[in-house]
């Protein structure tokens, strides 16, 4: 597999483009992407500050970066159905039924078991939904969860992990 797993948890919103392309503009402007931080740890301190962008753009940083990638959510370019490169897409429900006893995780069950990371091909990120408890009941209150996945409840949160790469460096 190779790369560096990463993660994020983000609310939800039901468009998850703009949940992504918000989170890629927020670690940006923070400098959280290689090569300004070249490498990142995770689960994230939103307290400590980062060292604010040391590009004009997220595509300029990404073109410094190279084939190691920005190492952060700014390797992912978009949401989609089915797993690819630079994509985001949604983590298995059996995966999730298996791991968890879910298709609806809490976060916390997320941040225990995360094993499934190594599995996670290069340049490719899933996302899953979480809930704020875990849901048995019909009462409950899906939330979100991105990079590898996303949803949209008042109060939810989002869940995002990948191997970075380079999309750049794949289409030279």
């Amino acid at each position: 597999m190779g790369g560096e797993p990463y993660w994020y948890f983000v609310k939800y919103k039901p468009d998850l483009d703009s949940v992504l392309q918000e989170l890629r503009d927020r670690e940006f402007r923070a400098g959280r992407y290689n090569p300004a931080m070249p490498f990142l740890s995770f689960p994230l301190d939103l307290n400590r500050p980062g060292p604010g962008a040391q590009h004009a753009s997220i595509e300029e940083a990404f073109e410094e970066a190279d084939a190691d990638g920005t190492r952060s959510i700014l390797d992912i370019q978009a949401i989609g159905d089915e797993p690819d490169f630079c994509v985001a897409a949604p983590l298995d429900e059996e995966l999730l039924e298996s791991l968890y006893g879910t298709t609806q995780p809490t976060r916390r069950q997320l941040e225990e078991k995360m094993d499934f990371l190594d599995e996670i091909d290069r340049g490719h990120c899933v996302y899953a939904i979480a809930t704020k408890t875990v849901r048995r009941m019909k009462s409950c209150s899906p939330a979100i969860r991105l990079i590898d996945a996303s949803r949209i409840i008042p109060g939810a949160r989002a869940l995002g992990m990948v191997r970075n790469y380079s999309c750049a460096a794949r289409n030279r």
